[in-house]
C-alpha cells in the first residue's frame, strides 16, 4: 500500500513538471516572433495592407546556427515586440521548393540568412549568420532605414 502511494506521488509530480515545461514553452513562443502562417504571395498582400516589410528567415533543418536563432533569438520578448511590430515575419525551409526558388532569386548561398523585402519582392536588406538578440534587433532597424 506504501508503495503504490509513493508510486502515485512520484507520477504525479512528473505530470507537473511536465505540465509546467509545456506552459513555460508556449509562453516563450508566445513573447518571441510570431511567423506567419502562409504562403509568401499571402505576407505580400499582408504587408501592403500593414504598409510593412516582410522578413524572411532562410534556414535549413540541419543548421545548427538557424537553430541556434530559433532556440535562442527569435524566442526572446525584446525581439519579438520589434519584429512583430514592425514586419511580417516568415520562415522558409530552403531546401523546400519554396525555398528553393527563393534561395535562387535572392542568392541565398549561406545559413541562416535573412531577407528583408519589400510587398512588390524588391530586396531591401540581406545579411545572414547568428546574431545576439542586441544584434538581431539591430539588423531590423537597418533594414526599416533602407525603406
Amino acid at each position: 500500500m506504501k508503495n503504490i502511494n509513493n508510486v502515485k506521488k512520484v507520477t504525479l509530480v512528473l505530470v507537473l513538471f511536465i505540465t509546467l515545461a509545456f506552459v513555460n514553452k508556449e509562453k516563450k513562443e508566445l513573447d518571441g516572433i510570431k511567423f506567419f502562417k502562409g504562403s509568401l504571395k499571402e505576407a505580400k498582400a499582408k504587408a501592403k495592407k500593414e504598409n510593412k516589410l516582410i522578413f524572411i528567415d532562410c534556414y535549413a533543418t540541419w543548421c545548427g546556427p538557424c537553430k541556434s536563432m530559433t532556440k535562442k533569438v527569435f524566442v526572446k520578448k525584446s525581439v519579438g515586440e520589434y519584429y512583430n511590430k514592425n514586419f511580417i515575419c516568415l520562415k522558409i525551409d530552403m531546401e523546400t521548393a519554396e525555398g528553393e526558388s527563393l534561395g535562387t532569386k535572392y542568392t541565398v548561398e549561406a545559413y541562416p540568412t535573412y531577407l528583408f523585402i519589400d510587398n512588390s519582392g524588391k530586396l531591401v536588406h540581406k545579411d545572414l549568420g547568428y546574431l545576439d538578440p542586441e544584434s538581431f534587433i539591430e539588423l531590423g532597424k537597418n533594414a526599416l532605414a533602407k525603406k
